[in-house]
């Protein structure tokens, strides 16, 4: 441990150390600086002092573990009923024990492991995870949880020992170790069966493997080397694997290689076959065995989730056809389509759905108060249409009729099976989509008009030829207005379901929107298929997962009166979440940040964006600092400048995201800012107590500073903890609440 002050810091912090970012600021610092401070250096410790600092080393990082997992494990089955997004990511836990099939716009990984944990300690599956406070009771969710609360202790040590490599500071790690220990947000999120602690854990792994690869630079190909490059690469895959926002510390570390890379190209004792070397084994260990592990876990998860279950209407029907309990799966429907076919219409575009109709009309001043026409991503008797002739109402089924096929170019009416009405367009004005034209139902027992009538065209096809079940690409024109039939992908308001907006676009260009195919096809005149052979392969499968995901994802916009943040407000620290309880009846826990912690680490960012430019600006202007400063400089440099990224790819994309976004997003950052404050904060103090080294308390600066902010953090902890740990009782403006005085901003709701 480098000594607070004076010219010990020099010995400490400039001896040539192991790694890259060490050997880069030795080589900064300059040869004379160099020597200047091994003859400042004290002598070597001896073997028995060496193995007393680092048993202290163990042992602190052993009561920073112990600490974590502590502050985690307390309280844990408390409260005994679901909270947030519990009601998701345990649900979907139980579909994994199911091995039911389900949508959702994250990557498996998470949710697999979820449902392992819940699995291994018990739980079978049965528990519907409805609504936030439906109780538990008899089922187990202490392991789901107790997993969740796990992975989040390690985030703790991993931090410590991401700063303690970083700074070569125990001060710095220790502070980085309580910042996290004592915040009452990590705390909470760690506490409950969400995805955030295990892509967090994922995130911190990735980051420390990274940082300790670079210090074994000075040991190219060495087994620590291999490991810790793996053991990045491994990281990476879980995270991606569990959020796709895990591709900003995929970013970070291919920015880190790619700098790497290239000090590397421009070290001239080095062959060009040793730099291949390099290059062959970051593409093997960071870019080929990630790829290997996040395709493994998607195998798994399609292996594992074999029934059919309320995510199947949002992939194609070939996909569905692979789901034992699905309609399509291993069944047998006619080939061809024929007049009289009771039929559902898919279109072809990701996560859109079914063409789809109920008795519900367009309410007044949106286009004719007719029926509705939506597309619906579920199963539905309301998906059913019967294909019959534009210019007949004869019933096609009539034994003494002859089958008469569907073909291309062929004018048709679409009759709604359960209410009667035909698939209708006309001028109005879409509801949603200007431009447009509306698409609703009309007509009697089938009886309408002229509006009615659609041309069936299979894309690239001959006019005359057949369509087939599944595989044929159809489109449908209006015969009177020349639109085309199509899904705007839109969400209708509250009159409509919240399904989508169906229109008739008159831009005939060809688009998913406007392709679809037919999918059940019911004809009792037809002979019958298999549809095995349509079953897609792994690629395939793989592929339109990925479509449906992020079309899913760019689909979460915010529903009517639903709470949302903004990403300005995270860093103040300005609204936090509600995971259960509204009353002072209810036992309430309240998702936010200790603001001693989240303040502190804002003012922190701003000060290393100053401090940092002052002294970057000096080293590049030639300005000649003592060696104590110019070491400390360089780990604020260096080491702060990995973490401020580290901060900023995590934090700044949000801005640019249309969905819907939450306050928990900015966690991942939050583990940044906390490691840059335990940097900051060890150096600025250093930094002080070299300056005032003349006076007979500087010694004590650095120590003093420290132990303020440690135990500041925890005090600050001991008055918000009922936030995390949960408040039964008055509200926080009864004088008699436990966190009375405590609301310090209005936006704050506890």
């Amino acid at each position: 441990m480098p000594p607070a002050v004076g010219g010990g810091l020099a010995g400490s912090e400039l001896r040539p150390r192991r790694g890259r970012c060490g050997l880069q600021a030795a080589r900064a610092v300059g040869r004379d600086v160099a020597t200047d401070a091994a003859a400042q250096s004290p002598k070597r410790p001896a073997r028995g002092s060496r193995r007393f600092e680092a048993a202290g080393r163990w042992a602190v990082l052993a009561l920073v573990t112990l600490l974590s997992f502590a502050t985690r494990f307390h309280r844990l089955d408390e409260p005994p009923h679901v909270c947030w997004d519990e009601t998701h990511f345990g649900k979907m836990g139980s579909y994994y024990i199911n091995r039911t099939f389900f949508f959702d716009v994250h990557p498996p990984l998470g949710k697999m492991l979820i449902g392992l944990a819940g699995y291994l300690s018990g739980y079978d599956g049965t528990f519907l995870f409805q609504r936030p406070g439906d109780k538990y009771e008899h089922h187990s969710y202490m392991g789901m949880r107790g997993f969740c609360a796990f992975l989040g202790s390690w985030l703790i040590p991993f931090a410590y020992l991401t700063v303690l490599d970083l700074s070569k500071s125990l001060p710095a790690a220790l502070l980085t170790a309580a910042l996290l220990t004592f915040d009452t947000g990590c705390l909470t999120l760690s506490q409950y069966i969400l995805l955030d602690p295990i892509l967090m854990f994922f995130i911190m792994a990735a980051m420390l493997s990274m940082v300790k690869y670079n210090s074994c630079a000075d040991r190219p190909f060495s087994a620590p080397w291999w490991f810790w490059l793996s053991l990045t690469g491994i990281s990476l895959a879980g995270a991606l694997g569990v959020k796709f926002v895990g591709l900003f510390i995929v970013l970070q570390v291919g920015l880190n290689t790619i700098s790497d890379l290239w000090h590397l190209f421009g070290d001239l004792s080095l062959s060009l076959v040793t730099v291949g070397k390099h290059l062959t084994a970051r593409i093997l260990c960071l870019i080929v065995l990630p790829l290997v592990l996040y395709t493994a876990t998607f195998a798994v998860h399609f292996m594992v989730l074999s029934k059919s279950g309320p995510g199947d209407g949002f992939f194609s029907s070939a996909f569905q056809a692979r789901l034992s309990g699905n309609n399509l799966h291993n069944a047998s429907i006619p080939e061809h389509l024929a007049y009289g076919s009771v039929i559902t219409v898919k279109n072809l575009r990701m996560a859109i759905g079914y063409l789809h109709s109920h008795r519900h009309l367009y309410p007044e001043g949106t286009g004719a108060r007719q029926q509705q026409v939506t597309t619906y991503l579920h199963k539905d008797y309301n998906n059913l249409w019967i294909v019959k002739k534009h210019n007949t109402n004869s019933d096609p089924l009539d034994p003494s009729y002859p089958v008469e096929f569907v073909r291309h170019g062929d004018i048709i009416r679409l009759e709604h099976k359960e209410t009667s009405r035909n698939l209708h367009s006309h001028y109005h004005e879409a509801p949603l989509t200007r431009k447009h034209y509306q698409v609703t139902g009309y007509g009697i027992n089938g009886t309408g008009d002229s509006n009615d009538f659609w041309r069936i065209e299979v894309v690239n096809r001959k006019f005359g030829n057949r369509i087939k079940v599944l595989r044929s690409r159809i489109r449908f024109i209006h015969l009177i207005t020349g639109c085309v039939l199509g899904s705007s992908g839109k969400v209708l308001p509250k009159w409509g379901w919240e399904q989508l907006e169906v229109t008739c676009t008159p831009y005939l260009k060809e688009t998913l929107n406007s392709i679809w195919n037919v999918e059940d096809h019911i004809n009792p005149k037809l002979p019958d298929i298999s549809l095995n052979v349509l079953q897609p392969s792994f690629p395939e499968i793989l592929l339109e997962s990925h479509m449906v995901m992020i079309r899913g994802n760019n689909g979460l916009k915010p529903k009517d009166n639903e709470f949302t943040s903004k990403p300005w407000h995270w860093p103040i620290n300005y609204q936090g979440l509600r995971f259960s309880g509204i009353n002072d009846t209810d036992f309430r826990v309240y998702l936010l940040g200790n603001p001693v912690v989240w303040w502190l680490n804002l003012l922190s960012i701003v000060l290393y964006l100053l401090s940092g430019s002052i002294i970057a600006i000096a080293m590049q202007r030639g300005a000649q600092l003592p060696a104590e400063v110019e070491g400390l400089s360089q780990v604020l440099l260096r080491g702060g400048g990995q973490v401020l990224l580290g901060w900023m790819l995590h934090y700044f994309p949000f801005f640019f995201m249309g969905r819907i976004l939450y306050f928990h997003h900015y966690f991942p950052a939050m583990l940044f800012s906390s490691m840059l404050t335990g940097i900051l904060w060890d150096t600025l103090l250093r930094l002080c107590a070299w300056g005032l080294a003349s006076f007979s308390l500087a010694r004590g600066i650095h120590v003093l500073g420290i132990l303020s902010l440690l135990l500041g953090t925890a005090y600050s902890f001991y008055l918000f903890h009922p936030l995390a740990y949960g408040m039964v009782g008055p509200l926080s403006q009864d004088p008699q609440s436990p966190m009375a005085g405590l609301r310090w901003m209005e936006s704050w709701d506890f």
